[in-house]
């Protein structure tokens, strides 16, 4: 208008000043601060592997699929304090893990399945070969999937004339010092696979994988029942955190 200041001469259609145009975007539509954290973090396992890192941090990126926004660092170390190690996370039953701060039940359910993949991953190796010649694999894959439970768990491995894998089961679920076996069931189970052998295989959550003295009774005892029914006990492999023990190995089978 005639006679009104410069500032009045704003065109309605463009709505904004040119020195409003500049101001800088809302925070909002900035890229959220832990965007460029994850970035090195997939660059420095990309270029290093993980064996440049730590297991909090392989842990907080496995976390990344689970929790899409914010920092999963403080959630992967707060796991790893309360449990002790990334297998001992994957271990740990779901209602453990929801008690950790930012633990969900959908987020639990996605670290039993990475763990479950994990044991898959392990059993490949022992699947299509014999397995009295895949010892080492034998082992790995029986300490993946039994290393860190909490309670003892009885499995049986069932094996053909060739030595090669029919069934992996899991025989028994017991307590955190004992589990209930039953030999006539362990036979009964071996007939109707047609089962030559088998491996025995239980945990000590305790973590020493010493025999006691109800192992070595037990398991003559099933040796006892499926010696005549042509069915041989090749060993009984105790899992522990520390390690493992094989009766055949300490000669007492």
């Amino acid at each position: 208008m005639p006679g009104g200041s410069k500032s009045g001469n704003v065109s309605p259609v463009d709505g904004f000043s040119e020195k409003a145009a500049k101001v800088p975007a809302a925070p909002s539509a900035r890229k959220p601060h832990y965007h460029g954290h994850r970035e090195r973090m997939r660059v420095k396992f990309a270029k290093s592997g993980a064996g440049a890192m730590a297991e909090y941090e392989i842990l907080e990126m496995l976390l990344y699929r689970s929790i899409r926004q914010g920092d999963t660092k403080p959630v992967a170390k707060r796991l790893i304090e309360e449990f002790g190690s990334l297998s001992e996370v994957l271990s740990a039953p779901i209602a453990r893990l929801q008690e950790v701060k930012g633990i969900g039940e959908a987020i639990a359910l996605d670290l039993k399945l990475i763990q479950a993949a994990g044991a898959l991953l392990a059993s490949g190796g022992i699947r299509e070969r014999p397995l009295l010649t895949s010892w080492t694999k034998v082992l790995e894959y029986c300490r993946a999937t039994m290393a860190f439970e909490d309670r003892e768990m009885f499995r049986i491995l069932f094996l053909d004339k060739k030595n090669r894998l029919i069934k992996d089961e899991v025989q028994q679920v017991g307590t955190v010092d004992h589990t209930p076996v039953y030999p006539r069931e362990v036979a009964k189970r071996a007939l109707e696979l047609s089962a030559t052998a088998i491996i025995l295989v239980h945990n000590h959550p305790s973590g020493d994988p010493t025999p006691s003295r109800a192992d070595i009774d037990m398991t003559k005892v099933i040796v006892d029942v499926l010696n005549p029914l042509g069915v041989t006990v090749h060993d009984h492999i105790i899992i522990g955190r520390e390690g493992h023990a094989s009766m055949k190995g300490l000669q007492l089978i």
